[in-house]
């Protein structure tokens, strides 16, 4: 079950990620559903590209996650999450 906090749901879905492949259902900006297999399993995730002078910006309001099905960065707001459940380890 989610957390119903924002911060301790942040902290409970970046643990899930970073350790799993997490199919992440949440209603979009726009209001449709998506579901996502999505992960931050560091095997997993594409070698980074340094860009210089670019600092993002951090919050427990959002997740940068690594997309499986469409091998691309995307993300999600972590208070828009319905359904997390694990694919696999």
């Amino acid at each position: 079950m989610l957390p119903d906090k924002t911060e301790e749901r942040y902290s409970y879905l970046l643990d899930l990620l970073q350790k799993n492949v997490v199919e992440v259902t949440f209603t979009k900006v726009n209001g449709e559903s998506r579901t996502m297999p999505c992960t931050l399993v560091a095997g997993q995730l594409p070698t980074a590209k340094i860009s210089e002078g670019k600092e993002r910006k951090r919050s427990n309001e959002s997740i940068s996650v690594w997309c499986t099905d469409k091998n691309e960065w995307r993300s999600f707001r972590v208070d828009n999450v319905t359904n997390v459940s694990i694919l696999a380890k």
